[in-house]
């Protein structure tokens, strides 16, 4: 993924752009978020968003760990791409895999949403507040390992869906509390059901946790130069630096693990962690420097943690699958 700065207009800018989405609320949230920015920006071109279904989006009654992981998200919306049925394709960045199928580039548009996950419940402000066995629902191994690290009297158990479905099955009782992206729920509207955000320092985000991407064909210049003046320096910086970790750890869904950077100027600060899924082993580790070497941060925060004891907890799970 190449940093992309410059923000001048391209001329002659397109004069179509089909964009490719899943067809959850959130994710058409975020396709008719890249329509509207892309129709200020080319008044004459006409730009529609292509709904569609993913596997993804079919399987609820597995962990992603047990069916894919996260490429099911993207597979099909990538197809379409190389169908040509659609020009470019948006994603939540957490969802996208830190390893490309060959023939497709990535850009991360716009500013970064709130990264932090959030607690929300109907009866309790906060984890601290739940009473032993109570359960809290998550979708990731990466919430699932720091919360049972830091509260190892609650039952996690998985809770799969749209956000719809997850905040339903909280109000139907099945769950005292869940922890989701504060990020989904303010860009659908629901930030009054987030009871607490939790600190990044107690619960480090998933890679690009907030931030959108947009994936097109590498062949297709034309689009790569149109995206140009959706690029915010300082968001794509902290998403390489994350993703460049996560690919040298081999991150999956199989992996719980979390890093979270921001960008101050000149600066690149970032914490990443690998545990187990019981959170009883995780080694954590955080550093500094020159933002402008930010995938090489990502690479020396994952090689500090491998040979800390990451590696042995990779090992572990590797030999359990």
């Amino acid at each position: 993924m190449n940093l992309l700065t410059n923000r001048r207009v391209p001329s002659p800018y397109p004069s179509r752009l089909v964009i490719a989405s899943r067809e959850s609320k959130l994710a058409l949230w975020q396709a008719h978020h890249i329509q509207d920015r892309l129709k200020r920006l080319y008044p004459g071109c006409d730009v529609s968003v292509f709904g569609m279904t993913t596997r993804g989006d079919q399987i609820l009654d597995r962990s992603l760990n047990k069916v894919g992981g996260k490429a099911l998200f993207v597979k099909e919306l990538e197809q379409a791409l190389e169908r040509g049925e659609a020009d470019i394709a948006v994603h939540s960045m957490k969802d996208v895999p830190a390893d490309l199928p060959a023939g497709f580039s990535l850009m991360v548009a716009g500013e970064r949403a709130d990264p932090r996950d959030a607690f929300v419940s109907n009866d309790y402000a906060s984890l601290a507040e739940l009473p032993p066995g109570a359960v809290v629902g998550t979708s990731s191994l990466r919430r699932e390992s720091q919360l049972r690290a830091r509260f190892p009297h609650l039952n996690v158990e998985p809770l799969r869906g749209n956000v719809e479905t997850r905040l339903r099955k909280l109000d139907e009782r099945s769950y005292a509390a869940v922890i989701l992206a504060a990020a989904g729920l303010i860009r659908l509207g629901l930030e009054h059901r987030i009871r607490l955000c939790l600190p990044a320092s107690e619960s480090i985000p998933a890679i690009g946790q907030g931030a959108l991407g947009v994936e097109y064909r590498a062949d297709r210049d034309d689009i790569a130069n149109s995206l140009l003046p959706l690029a915010d320096p300082a968001t794509m910086l902290a998403v390489l630096a994350e993703r460049a970790f996560s690919k040298r750890i081999g991150g999956s869904c199989d992996v719980p693990l979390g890093c979270y950077a921001t960008c101050n100027g000149d600066t690149l600060s970032l914490t990443g962690f690998v545990a187990s899924p019981d959170g009883t082993r995780m080694v954590r580790h955080g550093l500094q420097g020159k933002s402008s070497k930010a995938e090489e941060l990502g690479t020396q925060l994952a090689q500090t943690l491998l040979a800390d004891g990451a590696a042995e907890i990779l090992a572990a799970l590797n030999a359990a699958a």
